[in-house]
């Protein structure tokens, strides 16, 4: 799968957590699960489907 496609597709924690480097461990995994959904609070990701969020785009300015 292409960069773009899983951007627009979203991504699990566990996907989240090894393009960001880190260990796909349980913590880690919780602790991104917990970021993911509070910046779907913010508006600033969206939850595609239970546990899959993707980042909104940024407006141009």
């Amino acid at each position: 799968m292409l960069e773009s496609e899983a951007g627009r597709e979203g991504m699990r924690c566990q996907q989240l957590a090894a393009a960001l480097g880190l260990q796909a461990v349980p913590t880690k995994v919780e602790g991104l699960r917990s970021k993911a959904k509070r910046l779907v609070e913010r508006g600033w990701a969206v939850q595609v489907r239970p546990g899959v969020f993707t980042a909104l785009g940024m407006p141009p300015g």
